[in-house]
């Protein structure tokens, strides 16, 4: 008997793979395809928009809906001519065809058109004002051109744009804005990166050993031996997951009860691009140790375990940073001293990014200092990572702008799984309690 997931695809999922084998470039319509595929218009249609959420296709004014390279998260920092159009609120003077493509540099024209041209390369974008030689230039060098102040350009460089397929746009912003649009753009999708997901620890074919709803505790004996373990996750004929089983759910069970008299239903799964951060938080605090990775159809693509999960967070803090956070940006400003008993003391200054608007320091950044706070002081003690449960903010009081302050993290209880950590902040010259808080957390050790 087989107890691996078997593939059966739905139309929706026909028309899916359909779109995902043609080639890019292709231009797809709702009619083409349900001809082609013998489907309705309207399922032809819901199959588009999620190709369109997949990244598998792009629809843009004046071209249609077009087969488009789908961007994987290695190259999640690369943006593409189309996105630089979206982020300065751009015009497309030409060059439609080559929004797609990726942009590995910007080049700010700010020089002489010679020295300028030295900088530009295939796959650039030369960011300049309404000089057409600049443009003419940039675009038989391989790179596409954003024209800033919203200014145009001439026939001659839109018709060598169109027959090059480089794209020409045109943005209002002046060029400093617009760089600073871009740079952000780029920043923001290097903290993307840094974020692990589950797509990036499971192999895209991954073999998923399951048992169906009409399989029985006899069933699971023989699975159980074949792959070692107790815990399997139940399907449908689709493929859709209906349950779980566990050792504990067949206690009392007669030989020929069926699964889904057994099973535990609405059993908890996550998606591919659910961060392995939030899977590990779910898992430990349902207590769960195995967890099934489901599609947009709830059919399974794979399972992982708390093992996997805990092995990549430790992964993780071994990774150089790719982009900082709000949060890494307001700890930073912190230095760990010890006073005359060994406890840690951290050390800052209320900057003005940290303020509200009454130039007061925000609630929010003293519960983000208290949180890293105890975090750390738990690293002293316990390795491994732990997952806050909850947070009760007792006391705060309003700290000005340039205050130095200096935050005291103190375990209450500390167990193997569980701790408990009070957090307080005090004015540093006046040793004036500002703010007091209790955490606790479940810990996850290491493997």
């Amino acid at each position: 008997m087989d107890y691996t997931a078997q593939e059966t695809a739905t139309k929706h999922e026909q028309i899916l793979k359909y779109i995902e084998n043609l080639k890019i470039g292709s231009k797809i319509s709702v009619r083409k395809i349900a001809e082609k595929l013998a489907v309705s218009e309207g399922t032809a249609y819901r199959a588009i928009k999620e190709a369109d959420n997949l990244g598998l296709v792009s629809t843009k004014e004046r071209v249609g809906t077009v087969r488009v390279e789908k961007k994987l998260r290695d190259n999640i920092d690369k943006l593409t001519f189309a996105e630089v159009v979206n982020i300065v609120d751009g015009e497309v003077l030409g060059g439609l065809g080559g929004l797609q493509k990726t942009l590995y540099k910007f080049v700010i024209g700010a020089m002489q058109q010679d020295a300028m041209m030295r900088y530009i390369d295939p796959g650039s974008l030369l960011i300049v004002g309404n000089r057409s030689k600049a443009h003419i230039c940039a675009l038989e060098q391989g790179a596409g051109v954003l024209i800033t102040g919203g200014f145009g350009t001439g026939e001659e460089v839109k018709r060598l744009a169109n027959q090059l397929e480089l794209p020409i746009i045109s943005s209002s912003y002046d060029t400093f804005t617009v760089a600073s649009m871009i740079n952000r753009a780029i920043y923001d999708r290097l903290i993307k990166k840094k974020i692990l997901l589950i797509e990036d620890i499971v192999p895209p074919s991954m073999e998923v050993v399951v048992l169906k709803s009409h399989h029985t505790l006899k069933d699971w004996q023989r699975l159980n031996e074949q792959a070692g373990h107790s815990r399997f996750p139940v399907v449908d004929e689709w493929n859709r997951v209906i349950g779980m089983i566990t050792s504990k759910d067949l206690i009392g069970a007669e030989p020929e009860q069926t699964m889904d008299k057994l099973m535990t239903r609405n059993p908890l799964t996550a998606a591919p691009n659910t961060s392995v951060a939030a899977a590990a938080h779910m898992m430990v605090w349902e207590g769960i140790d195995l967890l099934p990775i489901i599609d947009t159809n709830r059919k399974i693509m794979a399972v992982i375990s708390r093992k996997d999960v805990l092995k990549a967070m430790q992964h993780i803090q071994r990774q150089p940073q790719n982009g900082e956070t709000f949060e890494d940006l307001i700890w930073s400003g912190f230095a760990e001293e010890r006073n005359k008993e060994g406890y840690p003391i951290f050390r800052g200054a209320i900057t003005p990014q940290m303020t509200n608007q009454l130039g007061t320091v925000s609630e929010g950044v003293l519960t983000i200092l208290m949180k890293q706070a105890a975090y750390h002081i738990v690293q002293d003690i316990k390795k491994g990572d732990l997952v806050m449960d909850n947070m009760s903010s007792y006391f705060v009081k309003p700290v000005q702008i340039d205050s130095e302050i200096e935050i005291l993290p103190r375990i209450i209880e500390v167990s193997r799984k569980f701790g408990k950590i009070d957090v307080a902040i005090y004015h540093a010259n006046t040793q004036t309690l500002v703010a007091k808080a209790m955490l606790t957390a479940q810990f996850i050790d290491q493997v």
